[in-house]
């Protein structure tokens, strides 16, 4: 293992190296598109919905402008609007609840386990019996930082319940559950293409994932103004296209994920050896799980220190998310009505997201062990 005094000159920087490595094949995949002359669900789309849909082991996705807008438009595929309320972590990126308001139902928070930080089927049966959980409608398991959830607990309780259960796979693209994809386990599911994401565009990007026909044949008209007919508006859609150029990048990169994310897993496990013994809270992947490492987030209860000191050694590390969303003003309204979150609000100021994507090298991998090391001693 390298010493701190031996810094690696830069940490590579994700996504730009992901397009460095793929350059050739993504310049021909944009000029194939631009000379084809069609730009809007042409036949790029198609294909990538066929390819990404057989990768999650679903017969349906539907390519749509980002990962917000698939669970927006899952939800009113649905018809989970107003009266309706939704079971999300509060510990999720502010887009999860986000979606969740703008398809006019409303969010009730739920806590997060304190290890695997996805929501804890125990909070939400809490939730369930609430005065509000009358309104509950659905259930929204968030896989955050690329581990899945208690898809059975969850599932259990759907099915008690009579609530729909569905995945925001944002964080999770090539995570399983039981051998399973997630993404394939709900009744539908939300992807992000986002750049930054293991499965990212050179833009924005996302897809809604089912097996269920009537909802993903719902799913396209409403990405599309509800045109079953163009022009021709049956339902009250919105425009949120997946583009040709977009669809055409992401065909380029999807064979390649699977290689990618045992990358990841690769250097999650120098992180997990380098870090024991160290009075540190490391990402688990549970035996039922395979992990996609989108995020290696710890918990530490020195977390600004640290963070500052890694930073001042040039080291890029980062909180996934500063704030719950139940403790941002947005959302304020929502947590009121929400019962305790106790685990969620203990473990906001201690977590801590490290370098981590396919590109790093292993000595700067190993480099921010001995940083953090050294911290402790």
């Amino acid at each position: 293992m390298t010493t701190a005094k031996s810094a690696p000159s830069c940490f590579s920087a994700y996504p730009l190296e992901d397009y460095r490595a793929h350059r050739e094949d993504i310049q021909q995949a944009v000029q194939r598109v631009l000379e084809r002359g069609h730009y809007i669900l042409g036949s790029e789309v198609a294909a990538f919905e066929q390819e990404f849909a057989s990768f999650v082991g679903v017969a349906h996705s539907i390519g749509v402008a980002n990962g917000t807008d698939a669970i927006e438009l899952l939800l009113r595929a649905l018809e989970i609007n107003g009266g309706s309320s939704v079971a999300v972590p509060s510990q999720t990126a502010v887009a999860s609840v986000s979606a969740v308001v703008r398809a006019g139902a409303a969010p009730l928070f739920v806590d997060v386990d304190p290890v695997t930080f996805t929501m804890l089927p125990e909070s939400l049966e809490q939730a369930i019996h609430s005065p509000i959980g009358r309104q509950l409608k659905a259930v929204l398991a968030v896989a955050l930082y690329g581990h899945p959830a208690d898809m059975d607990g969850l599932r259990r309780l759907c099915d008690e319940h009579n609530l729909i259960l569905l995945e925001d796979c944002a964080q999770s693209h090539g995570a399983t559950y039981h051998g399973t994809s997630v993404g394939s386990i709900g009744r539908g599911a939300a992807f992000s293409f986002y750049p930054t994401k293991n499965l990212g565009a050179i833009g924005d990007g996302g897809s809604v994932v089912t097996n269920d026909t009537a909802l993903a044949e719902k799913v396209r008209w409403l990405r599309q103004y509800g045109w079953r007919e163009r022009y021709i508006s049956d339902f009250e859609g919105i425009n949120s296209r997946l583009d040709e150029l977009q669809a055409a990048i992401l065909r380029v990169k999807l064979p390649l994920l699977a290689a990618k994310n045992k990358r990841r897993r690769s250097l999650a496990a120098i992180y997990e050896k380098g870090l024991s013994n160290l009075p540190i809270q490391t990402p688990v992947s549970r035996p039922c799980c395979e992990h996609a490492y989108h995020l290696y987030v710890i918990r530490v209860k020195q977390r600004d220190a640290l963070m500052k000191y890694l930073t001042s050694r040039n080291i890029p590390a980062a909180r996934h998310y500063p704030a719950a969303a139940h403790q941002q003003r947005a959302y304020a309204f929502f947590a009121q009505r929400s019962p305790p979150l106790p685990n969620t609000e203990a473990l906001v100021p201690e977590i801590l997201s490290l370098p981590l994507h396919p590109y790093l090298a292993e000595d700067e991998v190993e480099y921010t062990v001995d940083v953090i090391r050294q911290f402790f001693a």
